[in-house]
């Protein structure tokens, strides 16, 4: 019984709320990498700084379309 209610707090309550405070080192990480930058480097500096990273990330250019990688 203890068990069940462990999984189903965390399925219900912890999951969604994980994801959410996740999704913007997410969202800053994939598009990096879709603009040839660092994924892993994103990643990280969005935890510090989350909505300035994806501004930052925005305002930089295109590192495929210099080097022609896609």
């Amino acid at each position: 019984m203890i068990l069940s209610t462990v999984f189903l707090f965390f399925e219900i309550i912890m999951l969604p709320f994980l994801l959410a405070v996740l999704a913007p080192q997410l969202i800053a990480a994939f598009y990096a990498r879709q603009i040839g930058r660092s994924f892993w480097f994103w990643f990280w500096i969005s935890f510090l700084l989350p909505v300035i990273s994806i501004i930052i990330l925005l305002n930089l250019p295109d590192k495929t379309e210099i080097t022609g990688e896609r």
